[in-house]
């Protein structure tokens, strides 16, 4: 009795530890479909699973990278878009400098083409004071302030920092968000002097109003340094959109790298759907045999062969 005993117990433990894993199967198959994803644990793939935290921490480091190059994109489009204003300012103040160079004007002409350039110096006075896209001085470098402030005679000074900021973009890659003033309007004249093109606005703005003793010798000079000063301006607006254009291919890159993570995220841990399913079909299949045999052979009795 003892020996029949133990088979019975064997052949009953057999066939439920047999069923038990046929289930554990069929509802880690199902788990995977549900959740689309192939590993539950680390331990069923450890070098997968590590893989797969690598790419996850690459993925949210581009994310980080990603809003850096978003803010200096926005800030560059400002500038960008700040200087091209300032450009068409200093291009119509040539042309008022141009008209008073002639000796035919009155005055009273004069006069009038003064207080123009005197709204373009501060055209130029509020543009320089643009805001990024954080509220803080576009051209101000590090400041957050304004760039630039009014001394007690009306001139623009520069209260800004030296620099602009710079973001980090990725792979070690760092972009400058923008300009500072003195890189936008700062120049040498001909005379070897430092100054700038709204300082050249004023004095001439100036030089029209007082009646002067030659106003047109002052426009012909005041010429010369707005061409400078276009020139140093249109030089910067290059640089800014040097920077613009570098931008879109380190986030045409960013986007092809992303896009490879997905891939290799997909394949590593990721659920093949008709092959899991074929799996799961094929392991109930087996299950429901199992479970057929062990009712029916479970019935079974040496007795009933025996009549």
């Amino acid at each position: 009795m003892a020996i029949v005993s133990t088979s019975t117990s064997a052949f009953y433990e057999r066939a439920r530890a047999g069923m038990k894993d046929l289930r554990s199967q069929a509802e880690t198959l199902q788990a995977q479909l549900g959740s689309g994803q192939k590993l539950t644990r680390s331990s069923d793939d450890p070098v997968a699973a590590a893989r797969l935290r690598t790419l996850s921490r690459l993925e949210s480091l581009s994310t980080i990278d990603k809003t850096n190059a978003n803010r200096a994109n926005a800030d560059l489009t400002l500038a960008d878009s700040a200087m091209s204003n300032m450009s068409n300012s200093i291009i119509r103040a040539q042309e008022l400098a141009t008209q008073a160079a002639s000796t035919t004007l009155t005055h009273s002409q004069r006069a009038g083409i003064a207080e123009e350039l005197a709204q373009i110096h501060d055209d130029l006075y509020a543009l320089a004071n643009s805001r990024d896209s954080s509220g803080h001085a576009l051209f101000g470098g590090n400041n957050t302030g304004n760039a630039y402030t009014l001394d007690a005679g009306g001139n623009a000074q520069y209260i800004g920092s030296n620099t602009s900021a710079e973001l980090p973009i990725g792979d070690g890659q760092s972009v400058t968000r923008s300009m500072t003033g003195r890189q936008l309007f700062n120049f040498t004249d001909a005379n070897g002097n430092d100054t700038d093109v709204m300082a050249t606005i004023k004095t001439l703005a100036a030089a029209l109003t007082s009646g002067t003793a030659d106003p047109a010798a002052a426009a012909n000079d005041a010429l010369g340094s707005l061409k400078t000063g276009l020139d140093t301006l249109s030089t910067a607006q290059t640089v800014v959109g040097t920077r613009l254009a570098w931008l879109d291919v380190v986030s045409e890159r960013r986007t092809s790298l992303s896009e490879l993570r997905s891939t290799e995220e997909a394949d590593l841990g990721g659920t093949d759907i008709a092959s899991t399913v074929a799996q799961l079909q094929q392991t109930l299949t087996v299950l429901e045999a199992s479970q057929a045999s062990f009712t029916k052979l479970s019935g079974l009795s040496l007795f009933d062969n025996l009549r």
